[in-house]
């Protein structure tokens, strides 16, 4: 059937709104109400955000490992099974320590299914000769940001269901990927291979940039909003359009000058949150952000795919994705710092200057296996 890679790809497309949606995303939204019950600073939510991102970069280093050892298919199985109980068990103490704990699990078993979930994808795109499975794969944390900004706001105080329920819902999506993650070929030794990362160093240097930044717009947005005592319905309506957003502009972006477009827009979306607090310019700003950011990963993901050997896109790959995590774990914390020191809205420029930063870097010529 000619729909079947892009049906395929839908599928497991749950993995990363399982993976960024829920199990990165949706903490932003839960910041406010954690913050008040649990009498956190910005740089508390900083901190778990950055457990969180440590977790992913560990996860990141072993993925590689993981995969060659389980092969691909399964490793993405299991991660998409224990990223839902990590989901689940963060409704399960209010104690910081204990959080940081079930966070950091939720970025280790997340990172594993993006990084295996991307290579899937990347074989399904491979076999259709097509882009389409990419960033078919990667609109699923649009999905996830949507579900989430739809719910969770609504619930007020009341955190723990909003982490119970988006474990019950992330138990469904590892149900419903489960088959989808079978592709032809598979196996231990279909996830052997080496990084290369060297002559693709402008966009590795370019993602660390926009890791630093764009993590913590997302991250702050609630809680930048709250600053400004926007409704419920004005967070939920901000939240559902950023994520409507990803899904909708997911197919727009590809390739390496895409990569430096994706970031400059990006940083000027971000931007736009800082020139007012009305409900129009925040919207807009949610809008572009949610349009491009996803397809920075989109992007890096068919650089490699074009650019080094089948055999080497599961070690690359979560090469990449290692840099990435270390930069969205440092990020948090430091702009948490500064906005604590000066207002939330520092969070917003934060995002702004290294997404632009990023830019820039993008633009210099790479070299890389074709």
């Amino acid at each position: 059937m000619p729909g079947e890679p892009v049906w395929q790809a839908a599928r497991l497309s749950l993995g990363t709104a399982s993976a960024l949606g829920f199990a990165r995303f949706a903490y932003g939204l839960t910041v406010p109400a954690m913050g008040r019950d649990l009498g956190w600073s910005l740089a508390d939510a900083g901190v778990m955000s950055t457990a969180n991102g440590l977790g992913y970069l560990l996860g990141a280093l072993v993925t590689a490992a993981v995969a060659g050892r389980m092969g691909t298919a399964a490793a993405f199985r299991w991660g998409m099974v224990l990223t839902a109980l990590a989901l689940a068990a963060t409704a399960v103490s209010g104690n910081f320590a204990v959080l940081l704990v079930v966070r950091a699990v939720a970025g280790l078993t997340g990172a594993v299914v993006f990084i295996v979930g991307g290579v899937l994808a990347s074989r399904i795109a491979a076999r259709a000769v097509s882009g389409t499975p990419i960033t078919v794969y990667f609109a699923g944390s649009g999905l996830g940001i949507v579900l989430s900004g739809a719910a969770i706001p609504a619930l007020g105080p009341h955190w723990r269901l909003a982490w119970l329920g988006l474990g019950a819902v992330a138990a469904v999506a590892a149900l419903v990927s489960w088959p989808a993650a079978r592709v032809a070929g598979d196996g231990p030794a279909a996830s052997t291979g080496r990084a290369r990362v060297t002559r693709l160093w402008p966009v590795a240097v370019a993602y660390l940039l926009f890791a630093l930044g764009y993590i913590t717009y997302i991250t702050f947005l609630s809680a930048v909003l709250a600053a400004h005592d926007a409704t419920v319905a004005q967070v939920t309506l901000v939240w559902t359009a950023l994520g409507v957003a990803v899904v909708v502009a997911s197919a727009m972006w590809s390739g390496g000058r895409g990569l430096a477009t994706l970031l400059a827009v990006l940083a000027a979306g971000s931007a736009l949150a800082l020139v007012s607090a009305a409900l129009p310019v925040v919207l807009t700003s949610a809008v572009v952000y949610g349009a491009t950011f996803i397809g920075v990963p989109a992007a890096v993901t068919t650089l490699i795919k074009d650019h080094t050997p089948p055999a080497d896109w599961t070690a690359t790959l979560g090469a990449f994705t290692t840099v990435f995590a270390a930069g969205q774990t440092a990020g948090p914390w430091l702009a948490g710092v500064v906005a604590d020191r000066t207002t939330p809205a520092a969070t917003v420029a934060w995002t702004a200057v290294l997404c632009a930063a990023g830019a820039l870097v993008a633009l210099i010529p790479h070299r890389g296996h074709r």
